[in-house]
């Protein structure tokens, strides 16, 4: 499923994107917190890739490269990893370090979100961060997700937020002020 916003192109992983998408993973800024700053295999892209692929075909659902439509330049990535059966899906997004700042993030989450929301009926989704990327957290409250808690993951300290269907409002991208604050929501004083 391709989809388009009034800045971006998103389309499926493709196995033609291991190479880029391994180039975008290994980068110093992306990997600092989406793979705690180790230099991963070719072989961990590739399976990524594979799996986002098998999500596709099991369920419709899976992750997309974020791309300029004048070009096919792939910048980033969005989408959704699949959980365990019982556990809703996990939202994903990075972009390469020159196109942050920009509100790219915002802007392919929140058409992801669309798509796994209004037109698969996905009733509700997750995602994660390690508390210093404020970056990340930011998009997620733009979004409209909600702090749930912090704790563990994979023996990391980790922040994590969610968002249901019923909250999901396409509307109102910037009308929450919270998200103008530098200070993320699971550390201020109340």
């Amino acid at each position: 499923m391709e989809l388009h916003t009034a800045r971006l192109f998103l389309r499926p992983y493709q196995q033609t994107d291991i190479d880029t998408l391994h180039r975008l993973w290994t980068d110093p800024g992306v990997r600092r917190y989406l793979w705690d700053d180790q230099i991963i295999p070719p072989q961990l892209a590739a399976e990524v890739v594979e799996n986002s692929l098998r999500e596709w075909a099991t369920h419709g659902l899976g992750q997309w490269v974020i791309c300029l439509p004048e070009n096919d330049e792939v910048m980033g990535f969005c989408g959704f990893r699949g959980s365990e059966a019982d556990t809703p899906p996990e939202l994903l997004y990075g972009l390469s370090p020159t196109r942050w700042g920009q509100g790219l993030a915002t802007e392919a989450a929140r058409t992801v979100l669309t798509y796994a929301f209004n037109l698969l009926g996905v009733a509700q989704v997750w995602a994660a961060t390690d508390p210093p990327n404020v970056a990340s957290i930011r998009v997620m409250e733009r979004l409209g997700m909600q702090f749930d808690r912090r704790g563990p993951l994979n023996g990391l300290d980790t922040v994590f937020y969610t968002l249901s269907r019923a909250q999901f409002d396409e509307s109102s991208l910037f009308s929450n002020p919270s998200v103008l604050c530098a200070i993320p929501s699971w550390q201020r004083k109340t």
